[in-house]
């Protein structure tokens, strides 16, 4: 009978591989990828900014000092608390349109045609931030010239058990949360092109399983035989 040493750890890894599913397999990805998040060459710089959660807005209402606010902090969910009103949603709006609705449910409920001014005093929009497989996540500063190569930069760059082919952006598109899927292994090769990365993107490194129970086994090899006899 033939004798053979299989690594234990290829047997795992081929397995995990061949009946594993990303997370993220359903989005769009490869060129379809492309249609919402373009290349750096094709870079959309934003006409206007959109308020987003973290920011801090100043409202006043001509008349009506009890209506005049200097800091409020927008939330987590993109809310600010308006006198009167309530919780009103400003995130992905221009500081224009905040303005407009902020005035109109006065205008409905309480005033008449109310003077209303919105301004961002202190903004934190134009942070990407990079979750998941990467050394050092967290929120980074973004110009109109960052690319998903280079937030995965400010982020100290991935894991060893990221998932390289799992790499989703996130953005808020007319009001829609959009994402898509892409290879960074292969944009880093130059094979793909490198999305532009704009300010309240976020960037999701996925993970590996394989890699994972790989990494594992390695660091576990001293303490036993990682090679069976046939």
């Amino acid at each position: 009978m033939s004798k053979f040493n299989i690594p234990i750890s290829l047997l795992l890894v081929t397995s995990l591989t061949a009946c594993s599913s990303g997370l993220y397999k359903d989005l769009p990805h490869s060129a379809a990828a492309y249609a919402n998040f373009p290349p750096i060459d094709r870079a959309v710089v934003p006409t206007e900014y959109l308020i987003a959660p973290g920011d801090v807005v100043a409202i006043s209402v001509f008349g009506e000092p009890g209506l005049t606010i200097e800091k409020l902090p927008v939330d987590d969910a993109g809310y600010i608390q308006v006198p009167l009103l309530g919780p009103v949603q400003i995130s992905g709006l221009t500081p224009a349109k905040a303005t407009a609705l902020i005035a109109s449910g006065l205008g409905k409920r309480y005033l008449k045609n109310p003077n209303v001014t919105l301004n961002v005093i202190e903004q934190t929009g134009q942070n990407v931030t990079v979750e998941g497989q990467v050394m050092k996540a967290g929120a980074y500063p973004v110009d109109g010239q960052t690319t998903l190569l280079g937030a995965i930069a400010l982020a100290q760059s991935p894991t060893r058990i990221a998932k390289l082919d799992e790499v989703v952006i996130f953005r808020t598109i007319n009001d829609q949360r959009m994402a898509a899927r892409f290879d960074l292994g292969r944009i880093r090769a130059g094979r793909d092109p490198d999305p532009q990365i704009l300010g309240g993107d976020v960037v999701v490194v996925g993970f590996s399983q394989a890699k994972s129970i790989y990494r594992d086994i390695l660091q576990a090899a001293p303490l036993f035989n990682v090679f069976t006899r046939l």
